[in-house]
C-alpha cells in the first residue's frame, strides 16, 4: 500500500465514521445506509434500499469486520488501513469485493433513474451524504465525466470507484471522490 492508498483511505474513514467517535462499528455501516436513503428520500422498503442496506450489511461482515483484529467490535483507522492492505491487493477482485455496493449506491445516486448520474444528482449525494463540500463535487464530477457527456453512466461510476480503492495513480481525479486529499 502507498501514501496515497493511506491517504485515500483516511478520508473514506472519516466519512464512514458517521458518529465522530473515531471508529467505525457495524451501527456506522448502518447508519450510512440510512444517510444514503435519507438523502434519496427512498422509503426503507423500497428494492433499491433494501438491496443496499442487505450490500452495506455484507460490506461490514465480509469486509470491515473482519479488520478488527483485537475483536472489540469496532475498526480504528490503523486496523482499517491493515486490513485494506490485506484484502483490496487485486484489482480483478472488485466485482466481488465493491462491486455489488457500488451498484446499489449507483441506484441511489440516480434520481430520475435514467442510468446516468448528472452534476446535480452527484452533488447531492456526496454533499449531503459524505460532507463533500459542492466545489469539490463539481470539480471531481467533471473529471469524472470521461466522455464529457454531462452524466456519469455506470460504468464510469464504476471504474472512479476502483480507481479509488486499487488505484495509486496521485493524478487520478477519483481520488478525490470522498472528499479532497492533498498528494
Amino acid at each position: 500500500m502507498t501514501a496515497l492508498q493511506d491517504l485515500k483511505y483516511g478520508q473514506w474513514f472519516r466519512g464512514a465514521d458517521v458518529d465522530g467517535d473515531g471508529f467505525i462499528t457495524q451501527s456506522d455501516v448502518r447508519k450510512m445506509s440510512e444517510r444514503y436513503i435519507n438523502a434519496r428520500k427512498t422509503t426503507p422498503d423500497a428494492e433499491t434500499a433494501r438491496r443496499l442496506t442487505e450490500g452495506m450489511d455484507l460490506f461490514w461482515s465480509n469486509v470491515i469486520a473482519p479488520m478488527d483484529q483485537d475483536g472489540d467490535g469496532k475498526v480504528d483507522v490503523r486496523e482499517m488501513t491493515e486490513g485494506f492492505k490485506s484484502v483490496l491487493t487485486d484489482r480483478a477482485l472488485y466485482p466481488q469485493q465493491i462491486g455489488p455496493v457500488s451498484d446499489c449506491f449507483f441506484d441511489l445516486v440516480d434520481l430520475n433513474g435514467d442510468g446516468r448520474i448528472d452534476q446535480a444528482e452527484f452533488q447531492q449525494m456526496f454533499d449531503s451524504v459524505a460532507a463533500v463540500p459542492s466545489q469539490d463535487c463539481a470539480a471531481v464530477f467533471a473529471a469524472l465525466d470521461l466522455d464529457g457527456s454531462g452524466g456519469l453512466d455506470r460504468d464510469e461510476f464504476h471504474q472512479a470507484l476502483e480507481e479509488f480503492f486499487y488505484g495509486n495513480d496521485p493524478d487520478a481525479p477519483a481520488n478525490h471522490l470522498f472528499g479532497t486529499i492533498t498528494v
